[in-house]
Parts: C-alpha cells; structure tokens; sequence
C-alpha cells in the first residue's frame, strides 16, 4: 500500500528513489546506485538470452553511464540543465555519484525525478575505492546514445577531452531516424543551452530565498503537503520536504499558511496615469498575493506605448496586455469608446498586437449595448480581424454583460474561436431595455453557451464592480459551464464595491460555491498561465519556474459574500493574502540587501 495525502506521494514511495542524505548513506553509495549495473558485461539490451528486468515496456529504459575522467562542474549542470529542460518529462529518473575536476577528492551526489532536483550533495570524502563517475537512469523514448552524445558535445563545447562511450552503451545498428534526431537535438543544444538556461546550483551555493514549512499547493504537479521552496537567480531551483536554513541567504517562515504559485490575474485595469479607471498593479499585491496581471484593454494602439514604457517598466509585477480594438482604450471612460466604430481601426491595432508581442496577448472589446450603441457584431469582427492581421496568435477577450439582444448574444459566441476569452461570463447585468441577454436566459444556458464551451472558448469570471451575479454563475455551472479562470476585473471603481472583487476573495467565493481547493487555485495560477502562454511555466512551482509564490492564510469560519447585484451567499473558509514574493523577491520582509528586483 502507497499511502497518498491529497494527491501527494512521497517520489521514494514510486521509485524506491530514496534521496540521498549523507547523514544516513554516508557508506551506503553503492547500494543506493545499486552498483552491480555496473559489473562488467551487464548491459540493459533485450534479446531472447537476456531480458533487462528493469525494462517496463518498448518505450522505458534502464541504464548506466560511466566515466573514468572527472567532469567539470560547468559541463556537468550545463548538460543536466539542457536535459531537464528539453527532455524532463521522459527523464524518469536519475541518480549518480560524480567525480569533479577541480574536487577530485570529494564527489558529489545528484538525484531527481523529470525536471525535479535535488540540490547536490558534496560529500566529504570517497565513500569506496572506485572514484569512476557512475550514472543511472530510467528515461521513457530518450536512448542512453542520445544522452551521452549531448554530454560528449557539451565537454567538446568548452574544451574538455571527450570520452568514448561507455561499455555498457552500444549504438544500435540501424538506429531508428527518431533515435538519430533525438541524439542530433541534443547535441545541438550545446549553443541554445549556453544562454538563455538558468545556472544549476553547484554544492557550495546558497538559495537567495527559502520559504519554509508551508502547506504548498500546486496543481500543476498534483502536489499538496509541507514543503520548503528553494529560489536563486529569481527562478525556483528546490521544492523539497526540508531545505536546511544553512543553505539560505534568507528564510520566509510560511508555517501554518497555504503556499501556491503565484496568482495570475487575467482581467484587471492597471494602467494608471494613461486610462481612466486603472489602478497600480503594485498596489494590489498586499489585497490579492497577485504576481502577474493583465491589463484587459486599458490601451489602444494610440497609447499602449506609454503603458509599456512608463508601466510596465516600472512595475515589479509580471505585466501583459490585451490592446483594445479602440484606438484609445479605455482613457475616455466614463465616456463609451466604441459607439463611434470608426475608433475600431484593426490595421494599428494589428500593428500594436505585432510590435509588442513578448507582452500583447490579442485584443479586447466590450460588447455591451452602453458601450457599442447599435454597431452590432462588427466591433467583435474588427477585432478578431485585427488578431488575425497580426499573425502572432492573439486571442481576443470578449467584454459581456447588457448585450444589445439575445440573439446578438448567441451571435457573439457562435463568431468566438477557440482560445477566446469570454470575461465577464456570469454577469448579470440587464441591457438599455432592462431585458436580461447574457448566457443564461430565463433560467436555462444559451445553446450557443455550451457550444462555445465545448470548442474550447476560455470561460472568465471578470467578476468587478457590476459583473457577477451569483443566479447567472450557479445556473450556468451546473448546465455545462463552469469556470476556465478566476480574475477580478479590479480597476478604481470595483474595487470600493461591496463585492470586494480581489481575486482571492473571488476565489473564496467560488470555494463557498463547493468547488475543491486545488481546483479554484488553478483557476487563478496555472490555468490563466496556459492562456498568457509567454513565460515557461509560470503559474507554478516547478523547478525552473519563475520565482512567484503566494503566502496565504485558509481562514476557517463564517463568512459572507455579497455579489454584483446584492445576492448574498455563506461559506466556512476563505483566502487572506498574506505575502508575496515576485521573481524571488519578497513584497515586505526579509529584504534584499542591496534592494534589487528583476
């Protein structure tokens, strides 16, 4: 029996991995590399004399590399590095005791499980006779001659004298084409891993930050339990259950609180100075452990520049945007902008979505009947145009809520293209007439609803100041639609609204709503990330992921929530920001010294 706690297994319990800890294996190396793989004449090939007993299927496959001369701690991480990060998820698992060039007398001991490392451990002296380099691995679709052809290449790239294969490692004749490419990428990762990879800690390093004994939550891995998390250079580099404070330039103690990925906010209004409801992003942090924002049509293609100059810049939290089909944003609000449709100019939009794709995600428009006056579906139309044009694979955010008609509205969902976003999807908000014409109507889910949602159109809540209403939310769920992301739609005027729209406490909403912790936390990190889709990994806590961590509090005890249109629901339990930490940096204490940020 494997005992697993919220979805948590210990890795040692799957693969029998046991992590090494020279306080308990100081003399037990050889049998935790189980050293007999490296008895001379054992090889992992199958033929009808010899299976390999650790082979599990075609695609899995068990075997060791050794080394006779020592390796340079450079080549080393350089080679794991491009390894996890090209070929992680089919790394299975790896273990290995090393011989370093400029530490000949004290090996270091390395073990991990896909992208997940364990922070290396110097040990203090050769636990036997043999001082060989011994590597095994268990990967899935990633030969062992495509491995040591990456690490011949990486010892070649910085000058070090290649070794031949090991014995144990025979090329295949007639090597399948896939083998010969996997082996061909691989050894040309030696220039694209030079660069842009995060530096490998070696054994004498010490993490900038480590947030300890916190309830860390991720659903990007199924992970639920205490874990410390290890952060260097901004980026995550451990999750582990102990990371010694030795080994820490600072502690965060997180014990008690609730540890996820940073929050990913997909509607807000953060654009202060250049449009007329925008708040500073920074400003939000304390009210919603917020790490990453985006800014839902502040801008136009008229002044996004200033946004991305003036704003951005100098913004600690991760910004992105969605440039407004109008040419000005949202700078004329309370004014609407698109009942002059000839303000819809889709060749500078394009332009802007184009020329500053590294943060542009696609266009917005408010479809509304207040906003649009009588321009119909064409707004919609420009802008999806206008993504288009610009050839980068933006989405368009669609604004709902007092949609002209109910037939526009089904309109408008039938004319959304998969990896659109439909914000504001349970509003409740009437049109001109006072007619109700938003995805539930009469108590039932419009057709069109449920097909837009099947085709993969992105459902936000975009709660704000007049845009959730808990009628329209519980209808529409329980008939096919929940939520694909949580977001706040918070700007200068939601935020004084008794609905208090801070995502987190949109999050404990839809917890009082019965749906599962780690479901709502993905609908604010992982799930939003997917749809910014910029910055690898980000919205979780992976390693290699960007340094974001949300600390918060899972307060147990009565609340009550009041939505847009002052229907009122209970819960037992909601989410109080605690701190936050961005690209590895703590909003608040302990510092940095000297203070410095991305």
């Amino acid at each position: 029996m494997i005992p697993v706690v919220q979805g948590a297994v210990h890795p040692a319990r799957l693969f029998n991995l046991g992590f090494f800890n020279p306080a308990t294996k100081s003399v037990d190396v050889r049998r935790w590399l189980r050293d007999e793989a490296f008895a001379a004449g054992h090889q992992h090939h199958r033929d009808e004399k010899h299976a390999d007993p650790n082979r599990h299927d075609d695609r899995i496959r068990a075997f060791c590399i050794s080394r006779e001369r020592p390796i340079s701690w450079g080549v080393l991480s350089s080679w794991l590095d491009g390894l996890a990060t090209m070929r992680g998820d089919d790394l299975l698992r790896f273990k290995a005791i090393v011989s370093l060039s400029d530490r000949p007398d004290q090996p270091v001991v390395l073990h991990g499980v896909q992208h997940l490392f364990h922070p290396p451990v110097l040990l203090p002296q050769w636990p036997s006779e043999d001082r060989r380099t011994r590597m095994v691995f268990i990967t899935r679709d990633l030969p062992q001659e495509a491995i040591e052809a990456a690490l011949t290449a990486f010892e070649k790239a910085v000058g070090e004298p290649a070794e031949p294969p090991s014995s144990a490692s025979k090329p295949a004749a007639g090597g399948s084409r896939r083998e010969f490419l996997v082996a061909a990428a691989s050894a040309a990762a030696t220039t694209a891993f030079a660069g842009p990879a995060r530096a490998v800690m070696g054994p004498d390093d010490k993490f900038d930050l480590v947030i300890k004994g916190g309830d860390v939550l991720d659903p990007s891995q199924s992970l639920r339990g205490k874990r410390d998390i290890g952060i260097r250079y901004g980026v995550i580099e451990a999750v582990e259950p102990e990371i010694p404070a030795t080994r820490a330039l600072r502690v965060l103690d997180a014990s008690g609180k609730l540890v996820t990925p940073g929050l990913v906010d997909l509607h807000t209004h953060v654009y202060p100075y250049g449009s007329a409801i925008g708040i500073p992003a920074d400003e939000l942090v304390d009210h919603q452990c917020t790490t990453t924002c985006v800014s839902a049509g502040d801008a136009g293609a008229n002044n996004f520049a200033g946004f991305r100059r003036f704003v951005v810049a100098q913004t600690r939290t991760r910004l992105y945007a969605f440039i407004h089909i109008a040419n000005a944003g949202l700078a004329s609000f309370p004014v609407a902008e698109l009942t002059n449709i000839d303000v819809a100019n889709v060749d500078a939009a394009a332009k802007a979505i184009a020329e500053n794709v590294d943060i542009t995600l696609g266009a917005k428009v408010r479809m509304s009947e207040n906003v649009i006056a009588k321009n119909g579906i064409e707004p919609l139309k420009r802008a999806i145009a206008a993504c288009e044009k610009a050839g980068t694979g933006g989405r368009v955010m669609v604004h709902i809520g007092g949609v002209e008609t109910r037939a526009l509205m089904s309109e408008i969902l039938d004319l959304m293209r998969p990896g659109d976003i439909l914000t504001h999807a349970y509003t409740g908000a009437p049109n001109v007439a006072g007619d109700f014409t938003n995805i539930v109507q009469d108590g039932r889910l419009l057709p069109a609803a449920l097909a837009a949602k099947q085709r993969g159109v992105i459902f936000d809540v975009g709660h704000g100041g007049g845009s959730f209403d808990y009628t329209v939310a519980e209808a529409a769920i329980a008939q096919g639609c929940p939520p694909d992301t949580i977001s706040s739609d918070i700007h200068v005027f939601s935020g004084n609204t008794p609905g208090m729209p801070y995502v987190t406490w949109v999050m404990s909403k839809f917890l009082g709503l019965g749906f599962p912790l780690d479901q709502v936390v993905a609908m604010a990190t992982v799930n939003p990330a997917k749809v910014i889709n910029r910055l690898p990994k980000l919205g979780t806590l992976q390693v290699g992921a960007p340094g974001d961590v949300a600390i918060m509090e899972l307060a147990e005890d009565p609340v009550s929530f009041v939505d847009t249109r002052n229907n009122t629901r209970t819960g037992t339990v909601h989410l109080q920001p605690v701190q936050t930490v961005t690209a590895g940096v703590p909003f608040g204490r302990p510092y940095n010294a000297p203070f410095s940020v991305r």
